[in-house]
C-alpha cells in the first residue's frame, strides 16, 4: 500500500458465483488507482477458486477464503480486518461497476463529510448484460415511526424506472438508506458503530447499518455520478444453486427478521417485514420462472394460484428440508474455526 492510498475495496459473496469474474474485471477496468482490494471468498466452487488465486497473485490483492458459505456481514467483517485505509468500499461479487464509480463516491464523501455514500443501483436488460437499464434503487427514505406502535418505514426511490429517464431528476443529496451492493464508508465510523451485525443472515443488514450510522451522528449520501449494475439472475448455472438457495431460505430470512425486530423493538406483524418476505419470494422465483410461465399459459388465472402452491412445495418443503438443512449443518460444523484456520490468505508478493 502506498502512502496516498485512501480506500480499500472489500468484495464479498452475495448470492451467486458465476458473475464474480466479470465483476472483478469491471473493478480493475473501471477504477483508477491507487486502491487496495480485499476479496472474501466463501466456499466458491473449484473453477472460481482457482481463478481468484491466480488473480490475487497477478494483481497483488489479498484473498481470504473459508471452506463454508458465509453470510454477507460475516464476509464484510472478515474483510475489514485487513483494511488500513481511510475509507472502505463494500462491493458484492455480482456487481458490475461503471467507470469512475469509486472516484465519484470518494468525491462525495470528501465534499460533504458523509460517513456513508451509495451510488445509483441499476439492473441490466438481463443478468449477463452490464449496461445500466432499469433503476434498482436511488436510495431510500427510512425511519422508525413511534406513535404507540414502533414501525419501520422504508420507501425506495425511482424503482424500475428507465435509467435514462430517472437520471434527469437525480442529484447528490442526503438520504436515509443505501445498499451494500456497493457502499463507501469512512473506516473510523466503525469505531463508533462497532462491527456489522452477523445475526442478520440474509436481510436488513444495510437497513441496520444505515440506522446505526445516523444514530451515531453520521450522514448518508446518495451520489448519482457513481453507477453500478447488479447482475441479478437469471441466468443460473449449477455452481450458483446451493448458495442461492441458502441465501434466500427461511433458515436465513426468518432469524434475520426476528433479530432485527427485537433489536429495534419493532412489531413482527409490521407491513414492511411482509414486504421483505414478498421480495424474497419474487426473487427466488427467478429460479423456476419457466415452470411458472408454463403453468400460467395453460391454466390462465387459475394457474397463478397453482404456480404459487408449486413455489411453496419446491422451496419451503422440498428444498428447505433437504438442501438447506444439509448446508446449515455444514456451516455449523465450521462455525467454531478460528480466523487463522478458517481463512486462507494469499499475500501480496511484497509481503511474502
Amino acid at each position: 500500500m502506498t502512502n496516498d492510498t485512501r480506500v480499500t475495496i472489500v468484495v464479498v459473496p452475495r448470492e451467486q458465483f458465476s458473475k464474480a469474474r466479470v465483476s472483478l474485471e469491471s473493478v480493475y477496468a473501471g477504477t483508477s488507482p491507487p486502491f487496495e482490494l480485499v476479496y472474501v471468498d466463501g466456499n466458491s466452487p473449484p473453477p472460481l477458486r482457482l481463478y481468484l488465486e491466480q488473480q490475487a497473485t497477478a494483481r497483488r490483492f489479498r484473498l481470504i477464503r473459508t471452506e463454508r458459505y458465509l453470510t454477507a456481514n460475516e464476509a464484510r467483517n472478515l474483510g475489514m480486518r485487513d483494511v488500513r485505509t481511510e475509507y472502505v468500499a463494500f462491493l458484492d461479487n455480482d456487481v458490475f461497476v461503471q467507470p469512475g464509480w469509486l472516484q465519484a463516491l470518494l468525491r462525495c464523501a470528501e465534499e460533504t463529510g458523509a460517513w456513508v455514500v451509495g451510488p445509483l443501483y441499476c439492473y441490466s436488460i438481463d443478468g449477463c448484460n452490464s449496461e445500466p437499464h432499469i433503476v434498482h434503487t436511488a436510495g431510500a427514505n427510512l425511519r422508525i415511526i413511534d406513535d404507540g406502535t414502533r414501525r419501520l418505514y422504508e420507501k425506495h426511490r425511482h424503482v424500475d424506472r428507465p435509467v435514462a429517464e430517472a437520471r434527469l431528476e437525480l442529484r447528490r443529496e442526503p438520504i436515509d438508506l443505501v445498499e451494500f451492493h456497493c457502499m463507501l464508508v469512512r473506516t473510523d465510523a466503525f469505531d463508533q458503530i462497532g462491527p456489522l451485525d452477523e445475526k442478520l443472515l440474509s436481510f436488513l443488514d444495510h437497513v441496520d447499518f444505515c440506522l446505526a450510522a445516523r444514530q451515531a451522528g453520521g450522514s448518508v449520501y446518495f451520489e448519482p455520478d457513481a453507477v453500478v449494475t447488479h447482475l441479478a439472475p437469471p441466468p443460473f448455472v449449477p455452481m450458483d444453486l446451493p448458495y442461492f438457495l441458502l441465501r434466500w431460505s427461511n433458515a436465513w430470512l426468518r432469524p434475520s427478521v426476528r433479530h432485527f425486530a427485537s433489536k429495534h423493538r419493532l412489531s413482527l406483524c409490521e407491513q414492511d417485514f411482509r414486504n421483505h418476505f414478498q421480495f424474497r419470494d419474487q426473487h427466488r422465483r427467478r429460479l423456476i420462472a419457466g415452470i411458472r410461465r408454463t403453468i400460467q399459459r395453460f391454466l390462465g388465472n387459475r394457474g397463478l394460484r397453482i404456480a404459487n402452491a408449486v413455489d411453496r412445495i419446491i422451496f419451503d418443503l422440498l428444498i428447505e428440508h433437504t438442501i438447506v438443512r444439509r448446508m446449515q449443518r455444514v456451516r455449523r460444523s465450521g462455525a467454531n474455526e478460528t480466523s487463522d484456520t478458517a481463512r486462507e490468505a494469499i499475500a501480496r508478493p511484497d509481503e511474502a
